[in-house]
């Protein structure tokens, strides 16, 4: 009856759902999940090494779980590092349908092993050079967003700007640096490769980043007038270093993000500029690829850019000369 594989009359249904209930009885999971070949379990997988959750993430986690609600499926967060799971005794399948791969980087040993074992997958994020044509993946246009961040700023009367990136060996970063170049090129400049700090992939906090970089490059090099960071907490940072160099933001320091934390940007003093980048939607429209996919006869790579929007506040402003 709790397969639903026959007919059943309502009468049989009510006594048999009754007699459950009194007794406890619910259908083994595990035991239904080998018989139908589908647990009803969905992945997000994320890079364990450098798991810093922000509001980006909760954002992408509520669009996600939203989609999962709807179609009735479980979700499954796996943050498990890669030596972890290589160790003998922890070696298995994931117990997960299909799977959504946060945060790409180059040789991402996770997307090779995913197409190997035919699992379907869908990224958030521009997948690997190799990958990009065989698998689905959502992403915002990280090269026009970071064009459109730099411009602003050069529109402002900036030309010395700090970049301080996310870590080199993810694609978001490679697309953002060339964004940030093109700006600089289509302006008539030469951008300076001295200014895009990378953040590294372990250990050190994104606030720490921020804070230690910014702090070291606007005393060695004082012409710089403007910082883009790649998340609030990185700005918030940068606010931290400034405050302690003496420099009034945006009067002799523009700070601009490449996230737009509802929370905490418009918090901070002066309100941080940033990029919407709809972390929600990136979520849902990632979640419907997959859902996509495993009810698909055919499998076929899709990609859905989510739009971004400048979002102006009060950190940035025409440089203004520095206190001697």
């Amino acid at each position: 009856m709790f397969s639903k594989k026959r007919p059943i009359s309502k009468e049989v249904t009510e006594r048999v759902l009754a007699a459950a209930k009194s007794l406890n009885y619910k259908p083994n999971y595990w035991a239904r999940s080998l018989v139908n070949r589908s647990t009803r379990i969905l992945g997000l997988n994320i890079r364990g090494e450098s798991l810093e959750f922000g509001q980006f993430h909760h954002s992408l986690l509520n669009g996600v779980l939203r989609v999962c609600y709807e179609n009735g499926y479980r979700l499954l967060v796996n943050a498990l590092s890669p030596s972890y799971l290589s160790q003998v005794e922890n070696i298995s399948s994931d117990p997960v349908d299909g799977e959504i791969l946060l945060d790409p980087i180059e040789a991402d040993a996770r997307i090779e092993e995913r197409l190997q074992s035919g699992m379907p997958i869908v990224i958030i994020g521009r997948p690997p050079e190799p990958y990009e044509a065989q698998v689905s993946y959502v992403d915002n246009d990280n090269i026009g967003m970071a064009a459109k961040a730099t411009n602003y700023l050069i529109g402002l009367g900036h030309t010395e700007i700090l970049f301080l990136n996310a870590p080199i060996s993810r694609t978001v970063s490679e697309d953002r640096s060339v964004g940030y170049k093109a700006a600089f090129k289509h302006a008539g400049m030469q951008p300076k490769p001295e200014l895009i700090l990378h953040k590294p992939l372990k250990g050190e906090t994104a606030h720490a980043f921020g804070y230690e970089a910014a702090l070291a490059k606007l005393t060695a090099s004082p012409g710089i007038t403007a910082v883009i960071a790649d998340t609030d907490m990185m700005a918030l940072g940068v606010y931290k270093a400034a405050e302690q160099l003496g420099l009034r933001i945006p009067e002799q320091l523009s700070v601009f993000a490449f996230s737009d934390d509802t929370v905490l940007s418009p918090e901070l003093s002066p309100p941080l500029t940033g990029v919407r980048l709809h972390a929600d939607r990136l979520g849902i429209e990632a979640l419907r690829l997959l859902l996509e996919q495993l009810n698909a006869t055919q499998k076929s790579a899709k990609r859905v850019l989510v739009p971004t929007e400048l979002a102006i506040r009060g950190s940035c402003a025409a440089p203004g000369a520095r206190s001697k």
